[in-house]
């Protein structure tokens, strides 16, 4: 699909410096364009690829002046960044614009469709669905009994949505995520085994939630396990049953969170951070990478470390920790004396 500089600043709301009618077709970085190409400039430190590259449109931001000849034709706006993301939110949508029922698939007669929606070959819909208007189910997907799904939400190939599970509007669930796996609930026997706890509660994801790739979200073993809106999950990620996500919360991936703990809201998790379970984490906090967290953690704190504690904490601790091997040579020689 073509578009044309016109065109596209008409989307952007901006300003052709340049040959309006020439079209481009494809994406690149400014160090990589080509004929065809739409690039953008934002970081000051890219600038002098604007006068070499070879794409044939950058949006700039509307105070950029060049200072040698350009062959590039400009589409000036107020932040190229934020200009260029929509543009890509923009191309996104249209590509995703797929509709209809593609054969073989499955969809139960009980299932209730709305309009324009999308089910991909060997997709299967369980008894009792409820899909909402635009919903697309790609290829390989499963959605199980009882399950909801608003508006505007999409599951992408290999998606798994176990049943009774409620999705909210315009959420996104990447491939191979699954919601509503079992919770790990097991009891222990007097020979040494372990029994299953049945797990017979769900998962509700509100609106707007991204779930990554290969992430699991376990359902409750009962009631139900909650990610609240706008919740940002990266891939392979665990949730665990019963937990709470509070709204507007991330977390980067290789994390996870165990049991019964509550996440506040606004919250930044970093890769690789693990929560144990039955904790309360407050609004606003931030943990940093690889941290471990095993305490109830309050309202706008930083933490880092493996047990975590206070972010300015550990970087001050971290100043002697690298600093052992020469406090020892120097504790030793003082002994000797």
């Amino acid at each position: 699909m073509k578009f044309t500089a016109e065109q596209i600043a008409g989307i952007l709301e901006g300003t052709v410096v340049g040959d309006p009618n020439i079209e481009v077709f494809k994406l690149s970085k400014i160090e990589e364009g080509t004929e065809g190409s739409l690039t953008f400039l934002s970081n000051l430190k890219y600038t002098p690829y604007i006068y070499t590259t070879q794409a044939s449109i950058t949006i700039v931001n509307d105070k950029f002046v060049p200072e040698k000849p350009i062959s590039t034709t400009l589409i000036k706006v107020e932040d190229a960044y934020e200009g260029f993301s929509k543009l890509l939110e923009y191309y996104d949508r249209i590509k995703a614009n797929k509709s209809g029922i593609e054969q073989p698939s499955f969809i139960s007669e009980s299932t209730k469709i709305s309009d324009n929606i999308y089910v991909g070959a060997f997709a299967y819909i369980g008894s009792n669905v409820e899909l909402g208007d635009n919903v697309k189910i790609y290829p390989n997907a499963y959605v199980g009994d009882n399950v909801k799904i608003g508006a505007n939400t999409t599951i992408f190939p290999g998606g798994k949505v176990y049943s009774d599970c409620i999705i909210g509007e315009n959420c996104v669930v990447n491939s191979g995520a699954i919601i509503g796996a079992d919770g790990f609930g097991f009891a222990p026997n007097k020979d040494g085994g372990y029994s299953k706890i049945p797990q017979i509660g769900n998962v509700i994801l509100e609106d707007y939630v991204d779930v990554g790739a290969g992430t699991t979200i376990d359902r409750a073993t009962m009631g139900s396990t909650i990610i609240r809106s706008g919740v940002k999950l990266d891939n392979q990620i665990q949730i665990a049953h019963n937990v709470e996500v509070g709204k507007n919360t991330v977390i980067a991936a290789q994390s996870g969170v165990a049991g019964s703990t509550k996440i506040g809201e606004h919250c930044q998790i970093g890769g690789q951070v693990g929560i144990v379970g039955h904790l309360t984490i407050g609004n606003n906090v931030k943990i940093q990478a690889q941290s471990g967290i095993g305490r109830n953690v309050k309202d706008n704190e930083i933490l880092q470390g493996s047990p975590a504690f206070g972010y300015g904490d550990f970087n001050k601790s971290y100043v002697y920790f690298k600093n052992l091997p020469k406090l020892a040579k120097t504790i030793n020689e003082l002994e000797k004396k």
